[in-house]
This record gives C-alpha cells, sequence and structure tokens, in this order.
C-alpha cells in the first residue's frame, strides 16, 4: 500500500537518482515476510537485491551481532584490530576454490569490492586494462560504472568513463551470442583495440545479476581461464550477487571446475549487514603496499560477527542443498505455465538464482511492459519480485533460502495468479 504522507516526504527529501523500486514502507520484518507503516504484510522475494539469503533477523545473526554489541562497535582494523576479522579472513581463504595459499582483505560494499580487486590486479601484473562483458554489474562507483555492461541508468548522464576498460560480448544463446562467438570477440578485441599483454584482469559474474540472470557455462568459464592464462591476465569472478548458497554451492565458481585469481563477495555474507570482501591467491593479494588497501569502516566487526552466524547458518541449516530444492520447485511451476502464457520465452538460474523472461508474443522481441505488469500484479497480492535484463524483460528471484515451506508454496500461488492475469489482460 501506498502511504502517501511518507511517500511525499521521500520525494521532497530524497534525490531522485535514488529510485525505489516500490512505495511501501518497512515497519517490521521477520525471515521471508515484510511488514509495512500502516501493517499490510509482503513476502519478500528481493532479499534488499540478493542481501538476505540467511533471512530477515535470524535469531543466530542477531545474537552474534547483540554480542559484538556489548564488547565495542567500531576501532577501525587498520588501527587497533580484532581476532574476529583475522578468523572471518580464515574462514573465506578455505571457501575460495583452488590448491594456492589464499589471503583476504574486508570493506564495505560490493563495489568496494570490485574498485580494490582491479586495485590489486593492476599492482600484481603491473598492467592497467580490465576486460568486463556486457550485461555485467559492478557497482555505482567511477570504476564499477566503467565495467557496468549496461548504460541507463548507471551511466547515463555522469560523464567520462575512466579509460582502459574494454567490454565483450557475454555468451547468451538464446540471444543470438555463443560462447564462441564471444570468445572471437575478445580475440578481435587483443587485435584491434588492446594488447593483451597490457590488460590486468578479466572480471565476470558467474550468472549475471542486474544483466538477466545468464549462466555462465562450464565451458566458456574454462575457455576463459585458459586465456586468461595464456596471457598473464588475472581472472577475476564477481560473486557479489551469486555468493553464499544462493546458486546452490557456497560460491558458484565452486561448479566450474577452476582456481579464480580473485573473488569478489558481499551482500548475503554477512546477512544485512555492510561487508564486502576481495580473497584471491595470497601472492596476487600481497602485491600492494601496506596501507594501499582498507578503508575507515572496512571490516566493521558488527558486520564481521554477522558473518560468522552467516556461515554457520548455511552449514547448520544446509542452505546449499535447500537452494536447490527450492529453485527446483520454483522452475518446475514456472514451466508449468509455459502451454497457457506465450510470453514465457526462458526460465533459468542454477540453486535459488532464478529468472523467468518474457517476450511479445508476436514478434519474439523482448517485453518488459509485460514483465513490469506481472511485477504490479504480484505486489497488489502482497508479493515482492523485482525485474532486471538490460531490457528490464526479466523477473528475478531472490528470496531467503530459509523462506518457510507454507509461505514459498503461498508465494508461488500468488506468482503464477499475478502471470496469469497479465497475461489475460
Amino acid at each position: 500500500m501506498l502511504n502517501t504522507t511518507v511517500e511525499d516526504r521521500r520525494t521532497e527529501s530524497i534525490a531522485r537518482g535514488v529510485g525505489v523500486q516500490t512505495r511501501i514502507f518497512a515497519d517490521r520484518a521477520e525471515n521471508s515476510e515484510i511488514w509495512d507503516v500502516e501493517g499490510n504484510r509482503y513476502i519478500d522475494f528481493a532479499s534488499g537485491i540478493a542481501v538476505l539469503n540467511t533471512g530477515h533477523r535470524h535469531p543466530k545473526v542477531l545474537e552474534a551481532v547483540r554480542a559484538q554489541l556489548d564488547r565495542f562497535t567500531h576501532t577501525c582494523h587498520q588501527v587497533v584490530p580484532y581476532e574476529n576479522y583475522v578468523a572471518l579472513a580464515e574462514r573465506l581463504n578455505a571457501i575460495v576454490p583452488g590448491a594456492s595459499e589464499k589471503k583476504t582483505i574486508f570493506v564495505t560494499t560490493g563495489a568496494e569490492a570490485v574498485e580494490n580487486a582491479v586495485k590489486i590486479a593492476r599492482a600484481a601484473t603491473g598492467r592497467n586494462a580490465v576486460i568486463a562483458f556486457s550485461g555485467g554489474f559492478h557497482g555505482r562507483t567511477f570504476m564499477g560504472m566503467a565495467m557496468t555492461g549496461k548504460v541507463f541508468p548507471y551511466k547515463a548522464g555522469f560523464g567520462v568513463m575512466p579509460g582502459d576498460v574494454y567490454h565483450a560480448p557475454f555468451p547468451i544463446e538464446m540471444h543470438g551470442v555463443s560462447e564462441q562467438s564471444s570468445i572471437d570477440a575478445l580475440e578481435r578485441l587483443f587485435k584491434a583495440d588492446v594488447d593483451p599483454g597490457r590488460v590486468a584482469a578479466m572480471v565476470i559474474e558467474p550468472v549475471q545479476g542486474e544483466g538477466g540472470f545468464y549462466v555462465a557455462s562450464k565451458s566458456f568459464m574454462l575457455k576463459l581461464r585458459d586465456m586468461c592464462d595464456q596471457h598473464g591476465i588475472l581472472l577475476i569472478i564477481d560473486e557479489v550477487q551469486t555468493g553464499f548458497a544462493r546458486t546452490g554451492s557456497m560460491l558458484a565458481i565452486e561448479q566450474y571446475g577452476i582456481e579464480p585469481d580473485l573473488v569478489t563477495m558481499a551482500k548475503s555474507l554477512a546477512g544485512g549487514f555492510p561487508l564486502a570482501a576481495v580473497t584471491g591467491k595470497a601472492s596476487i593479494m600481497d602485491a600492494p603496499s601496506p596501507g594501499g588497501l582498507g578503508g575507515t569502516y572496512g571490516g566493521n566487526p558488527l558486520g564481521i560477527a554477522a558473518a560468522h552466524a552467516v556461515l554457520d547458518v548455511i552449514a547448520e541449516e544446509g542452505l546449499c542443498e535447500r537452494a536447490n530444492l527450492l529453485g527446483a520447485r520454483l522452475k518446475q511451476r514456472l514451466e508449468s505455465l509455459r502451454g497457457d502464457v506465450p510470453e514465457i520465452s526462458d526460465v533459468r538460474g542454477p540453486g535459488f538464482m532464478n529468472a523467468v523472461e518474457f517476450k511479445d508474443p508476436s514478434s519474439g522481441g523482448p517485453n518488459p511492459a509485460f514483465a513490469n505488469r506481472v511485477r504490479e500484479v504480484a505486489l497488489s497480492k502482497g508479493l515482492i519480485l523485482l525485474t532486471c535484463g538490460i531490457h528490464a524483460n526479466v523477473i528475478r528471484f531472490l528470496s531467503p533460502i530459509t523462506i518457510q515451506d507454507e509461505v514459498f508454496s503461498e508465494a508461488l500461488d500468488i506468482l503464477e495468479a499475478s502471470i496469469r492475469e497479465a497475461s489475460a489482460v
């Protein structure tokens, strides 16, 4: 429901560049449910954009944060360090796949993590150029925008982006971009635009988040790993949205059988508290000089405490296995609608990182209006959904993995009814 009084105040006091997906105002939340200031209940299939894999206010996360509150809330780890920071780094070093020794740094946001990964890659290689992929999203800072492969609304109106950033097409077979054509484009890039000997890193999401939940295949990732090794380029895996059980494994990169050079993490790492990390091969991570990395709030004690609890919850509650079960149920329900809803173009995604893409039945082209109609109908029925994709014709599903079975069943019923209602218009 729209609270006009608060909405008017928001419009008058907050810059319009801070866009909002809904006009509801949260009052309280628990696990997979949100209640607004007027008492209306919503099922949350957004999770603050993939931040709440362990749900709103998980008791174990709250307990850990309360305990830390009673000890200290901030010292700045670069001034007075604390053991929990070290212990969490040890846990992430063990999580990131590969035989190489690992090291970690903590920052505050996903964009910071990606920017620091680029800094580390440049320091380690002595090179400057970076390659990213069309449709990728890596943050709203200037370097993050430069690497992001979507202009509106992220780059529009912000002037010249940082240089030496190049883009290759992300392989999406259903849109006519094969794996081989993407590899060929990279080879052309090396011949026409940038000497591979100047490229510090390639940055890629295993599953594109904002870009539409398109999945990089194992064969494509293996080709990228080989190409990077051939040219001395570092492979940075952006796990900001895919991490922490969302794709059915702790990190999506575990499913590819390759060792990344650097991994960026944020969002669900700390269950709703601001925390991000870069973990990578120790020899690479140690390239910057002391003082070259860090930040005042990087590795805040409350976020660190929350992250320890999140990792415990994922293990104790079997959230990787549960993600696979929930995702299978969701995709099965969506697939069952194909015969009745001609607008459905594709259903996809590993684990519980799923999406449905919509098309215009007559032209076969993207159908953003239909996706938005589904979102609006679902919201009117009490289900919060997010759209994504470069054409905004995809709905992504990011419910907490801890969602109660009965609430999940209720959400699936609302989703089906919303899609059918939108299609009947």
